[in-house]
């Protein structure tokens, strides 16, 4: 295939699920904007410094992730559908065990640097904790069973996985993590 072939076909396949992407990412600012996730930012002081660092690590973690799946279905050593099969499970756990080490890092760090402040109080470090972990469970649930659905079907309708991963990674962590953030913030407020 010459280069304008290639670059045709690249955009055929980006081009869709990079506009899915920009729509999820207004919903994602929609939801920050809520009267209640406001209230959630200025009630828990630290979620607010640890939310960058929150959304950017579920697209750092499970862009590896599918980096993994993709490059398994290049070499033929993963096969395109969910099933049970020994690198394919090793490489989600590995994911969903880096997300949530990195949430709870993110939760001390933000809790830390706001200790050290003069003038400012963090919100408990329990808190914090409770709520970047929370959300970083249910976050996962759904990066990993979305990326591996969307990759895997368009990689059996003939798409290249590696064109799919980064707005699929990036939608889903932005969408789902601000929107998990926000139940989470409700619960542990309901707990506390």
């Amino acid at each position: 295939m010459d280069a304008r072939g290639s670059a045709r076909t690249i955009y055929r396949e980006s081009l869709p699920i990079l506009l899915v992407s920009l729509c999820g990412g207004i919903f994602a600012g929609v939801v920050l904007g809520t009267p209640a996730m406001r209230n959630g930012l200025e009630t828990y002081p630290g979620l607010l410094l640890a939310l960058p660092a929150f959304l950017a690590t579920r697209g750092n973690v499970y862009g590896a992730l599918g980096a993994r799946i993709a490059s398994g279905l290049h070499q033929g050593l993963l096969d395109p559908h969910i099933a049970w099969d020994r690198r394919l499970v090793n490489a989600v756990v590995a994911a969903v065990l880096n997300g949530v080490g990195i949430s709870a890092f993110v939760a001390v760090a933000s809790w830390s640097i706001l200790a050290v402040q003069p003038g400012r109080s963090p919100a408990s470090l329990f808190a914090l904790l409770g709520i970047l972990l929370l959300a970083s469970v249910l976050t996962a649930c759904v990066m990993v069973v979305g990326l591996l659905s969307v990759v895997f079907a368009g990689y059996r309708r003939g798409a290249d996985p590696d064109n799919l991963i980064g707005p699929v990674v990036t939608t889903l962590g932005d969408v789902f993590g601000v929107v998990f953030l926000a139940i989470a913030v409700a619960l542990v407020g309901v707990i506390a």
